[in-house]
């Protein structure tokens, strides 16, 4: 079997950044750990307001920032920042935003109100990564999208930048957000998903799209894999029914579940690329 060997993390957070939570330890564990099987990994996390720049020692690389992104006819300034979890010897790029990152926290305000503009937000933060790795001319084989924030990401690849050099033969794996509170969809999403041939339109098979939940289908929809971090019914059968193979990673071996399904997904790219011969078919010598 053909081994993955560049792995892109697009984590909506991660240990000690954001404190301990489930997915920021998950993520804080799985990351190094498969970086320690020989892979080469990137990592990219939203800069959420309530991160210290100081005491984590976060600087901005000017030759990644400057870019503006529109979403829904609106300007937002991208700015790229760094830092290292020196313990764990992984570097970290952190996406930030006047509008959408300083002084906010992730899904929830300090009152514990949710933020209104969440689906934007996700937006920029999967845009915003995607762009910075074209800037870094890196082609991951794999790229993991872990959490809400990051569910748009499967999304724009499968149909927005399926044919950039960076993206071309990448694979997609999503681990959902368990538990996203009952709130509805934003009633621009039409001009929030709206972007080059990426529309709402062609999520039609999902049906009607109304609350934070189907983010987490639309992401499953557009991956080509599931990774869950515990088990869940509702979610492997979710997954099973689009046809997309899914794995629970195991907490005293967090690394081979997931590292399987890379392998076995890259495996599958490399076998159907033509092979060389076909390319010399009708030339003589």
């Amino acid at each position: 079997m053909e081994k993955a060997k560049k792995i892109l993390f697009l984590t909506q957070e991660i240990d000690p950044y954001v404190g301990t939570t489930p997915l920021g330890t998950i993520s804080r564990n799985l990351i190094p750990a498969v970086q320690e099987t020989g892979r080469e990994v990137r990592t990219f996390t939203p800069k959420w307001g309530h991160i210290n720049e100081r005491r984590n020692q976060l600087h901005e690389v000017i030759r990644l920032s400057g870019m503006n992104l529109i979403i829904d006819d609106t300007d937002h300034q991208l700015i790229i920042k760094v830092a290292s979890i020196a313990a764990a010897r992984i570097q970290v790029y952190f996406i930030d935003n006047d509008d959408f990152m300083k002084n906010r926290q992730m899904l929830f305000d300090a009152q514990g109100r949710l933020y209104k503009d969440n689906v934007e937000r996700a937006m920029f933060f999967a845009r915003g990564s995607l762009e910075t790795v074209k800037k870094l001319r890196w082609t991951p084989e794999i790229v993991h999208c872990q959490g809400f924030m990051s569910s748009l990401a499967p999304y724009l690849l499968k149909l927005a930048y399926y044919d950039e050099p960076s993206f071309r033969e990448s694979k997609i794996v999503y681990t959902p957000t368990a538990d996203l509170p009952e709130a509805p969809l934003p009633k621009n999403l039409d001009g929030i998903l709206a972007y080059r041939e990426a529309s709402k339109s062609a999520l039609s098979t999902l049906g009607d799209l109304t609350s934070l939940e189907d983010m987490n289908r639309i992401a499953m929809f557009m991956s080509d894999g599931v990774v869950l971090t515990e088990p869940n019914e509702r979610y492997e059968r979710m997954a099973r029914e689009m046809g997309k193979p899914v794995v629970t990673l195991d907490p005293e071996n967090i690394v081979a579940a997931s590292v399987d399904l890379y392998d076995r997904l890259w495996d599958e790219v490399v076998r159907n690329r033509p092979k060389e011969d076909d390319d010399d078919e009708g030339f003589l010598f």
